[in-house]
């Protein structure tokens, strides 16, 4: 199976969403490299990014899934190195 390095970057515009996107990430917790967070007060969202190094089709559905949090968004940019994991 092939992983790939990808970013995943996410804003939250629903603060009752939180709950639903953290057990989501949690989930994926093996595939995640490191996440940061960044609460925009000012504006009234959260800006959060994921690093993650999965087999292509599992960050998608990821992505996918955040997606359909109601006041999440989120894209996704895929790098090109690539691994082999046993």
């Amino acid at each position: 199976m092939q992983t790939r390095v990808a970013v995943i970057g996410i804003i939250v515009e629903n603060p009752e969403s939180v709950e639903r996107l953290n057990s989501l990430l949690h989930d994926f917790a093996p595939h995640i490299i490191g996440r940061m967070g960044i609460p925009y007060r000012e504006r009234g969202v959260n800006v959060i990014s994921i690093a993650v190094d999965a087999p292509q089709d599992l960050t998608s559905a990821l992505a996918g899934k955040i997606g359909e949090i109601e006041g999440v968004s989120c894209k996704t940019a895929y790098s090109s190195v690539t691994s082999d994991v046993r």
